[in-house]
């Protein structure tokens, strides 16, 4: 992990999420019926709202595609779920077009070997705390919180803090549209 301040937050124009292993726990249930179920942290979701309540959209990149994740997705209102994508890295051109962001402002959060590609290209690269070694070694940024147990929701309230955004969170919830 390369040593930098939570600074390198003010930065963040787009937050890009992975799913199973950091907006879960990275365990998957099926029913009798094989139906699968994901559990998801309300805080999580909740600081996603927030972000994009004050103008810091997110968007989720993951390797597997379903309906609980498109459906995670709409409830925390990201601008798309990009699913079934393997090499995640191959997405970061047409995130930083379709969205107009640069990669440098990007914060990419991850937890596990195939989402080194995208932690190491993007500005800010997250590993959450229960990450792999060799990922968390390409970070520039390691949670405390382990995924799926509101690492996603440490790394939004960094980025509200650097970029000084709390009061306008705070208004907006007192006074929702």
């Amino acid at each position: 992990m390369k040593k930098v301040s939570a600074a390198i937050f003010k930065k963040v124009k787009l937050l890009v999420l992975d799913v199973d292993g950091v907006l879960t726990r990275g365990e998957i249930i099926y029913d009798d019926q094989g139906h699968e179920l994901k559990s998801f942290n309300v805080k999580d979701g909740l600081g996603v709202v927030l972000l994009g309540k004050v103008g810091i959209k997110s968007v989720i990149l993951t390797a597997k595609d379903g309906k609980v994740v498109r459906r995670r997705g709409e409830d925390m209102k990201v601008l798309e779920v990009i699913g079934g994508i393997l090499p995640k890295e191959k997405m970061l051109p047409v995130i930083e077009e379709k969205y107009g962001v640069k990669r440098e402002n990007i914060c990419f959060i991850g937890d596990d070997w195939i989402d080194i590609g995208m932690i190491e290209r993007v500005g800010i690269g997250v590993a959450v705390a229960d990450a792999p070694d060799v990922v968390k070694k390409s970070a520039d940024y390691i949670t405390k919180r382990n995924g799926g147990e509101g690492a996603v929701r440490e790394v939004i309230d960094l980025i509200l803090k650097a970029q000084k955004l709390e009061a306008k969170v705070f208004a907006w919830l007192r006074n929702p549209e």
